[in-house]
């Protein structure tokens, strides 16, 4: 069996505060070059597309948009560009592609009907001179620097950390401004949190939900993916509103839930569905900084609530690579899958 802290998901998601502050540092100029023409030409709302991690990042990125920047922002549906050859209305929006590797082709072809329709098409990517980076208007590298893990970790965080940058560039608000100076140090806090009490009780789990609200719920979505894919154990992400509309019917005794609660107006609605389970016998696990509570998970203190999710994840991180080691898999090469999924 190989240990938790010789894997490379391990050694890549470890890396995340740097690669974040590195990230920060040298997209600076690019952001705010960005953020003078968004300011001079305000989009009428924003679209975003992506798949797989990367989509979880976009859903993070609208509760972000919409709550800091009163944008309404929507997730397109690649394949209606792809596959269904339609050119939606996007004359005057701001698209933002996120994808690591830049060259799934539905994603390039998605940002070439959107750029044809009179879009503002901006790449988040790790590789620079990828396709979809080269027919963006900006490119806002991930600056991850090399993922050879198949389950993506710091790339999936700078994704996030990026969508932090240029709001908080963009709003102009200063305690967002603030949280991106202080992140590197939270998410190294993050990192160094124990959550064996996770790994202990999913060891021998064969389905679990994970929920969130608002600027969680990406985070909840990501770590059912990375449940599923690292452990082959299934996890179901839900809204921590939306679970209470059939999905909660099947949690009872022995099955396990797992919740990402923000440190905001959300956070309450989200610990009040996790009692109800509790009090039905449901294993449950809470991950909210500043809860003491006998469920709850370790968290450092959050500089802004935005910054909250890439904290939990950070921490979630590190328990799933040591939860897929204990169940008998390597989180490096989950099977069937491979590091860049192409999809048309």
């Amino acid at each position: 069996m190989i240990a938790a802290t010789t894997t490379k998901m391990y050694a890549e998601a470890q890396e995340t505060a740097d690669a974040v502050a590195r990230q920060f540092a040298a997209n600076a100029d690019v952001i705010d070059a960005l953020v003078a023409q968004l300011k001079a030409n305000p989009p009428r709302f924003i679209v975003t597309c992506a798949r797989g991690s990367s989509d979880h990042a976009a859903t993070y990125g609208k509760y972000l948009f919409e709550t800091t920047l009163g944008l309404i922002t929507a997730s397109a549906s690649p394949s209606v560009g792809s596959v269904y050859a339609v050119q939606p209305h996007l004359d005057g929006a701001l698209f933002v592609a996120i994808s690591q590797s830049g060259k799934s082709p539905d994603l390039v072809r998605n940002a070439q009907i959107a750029k044809a329709a009179g879009a503002r098409v901006v790449a988040l990517v790790n590789v620079e001179d990828s396709p979809l980076a080269q027919l963006a208007d900006t490119v806002i590298p991930l600056r991850a620097g090399p993922e050879n893990s198949v389950a993506a970790t710091k790339s999936y965080l700078c994704s996030l950390a990026a969508l932090l940058q240029l709001t908080a560039r963009w709003s102009g608000d200063a305690k967002l401004l603030a949280a991106l100076d202080a992140l590197p140090d939270a998410l190294r806090a993050a990192w160094a949190q124990d959550w064996s009490a996770l790994v202990d009780g999913l060891k021998d789990a064969r389905n679990l939900f994970v929920v969130g609200r608002g600027l969680g719920l990406g985070a909840a979505q990501e770590a059912a993916l990375k449940f599923k894919e690292t452990c082959g154990l299934h996890a179901e992400a839900f809204s921590s509103a939306e679970v209470k509309h059939g999905p909660m019917a099947i949690v009872g005794p022995g099955f396990p839930v797992l919740a990402f609660a923000q440190d905001d107006d959300t956070g309450a609605s989200t610990v009040a569905v996790i009692e109800e389970f509790h009090k039905r016998g449901a294993p449950v696990w809470l991950a909210r900084p500043g809860a003491h509570r006998d469920d709850a998970l370790p968290m450092p203190a959050s500089p802004h609530p935005a910054c909250t999710p890439l904290l939990a994840i950070q921490s979630f991180y590190r328990a799933v690579n040591a939860l897929a080691v204990a169940r008998g898999h390597n989180p490096d090469v989950p099977p069937h899958l491979n590091k860049v999924t192409e999809t048309v």
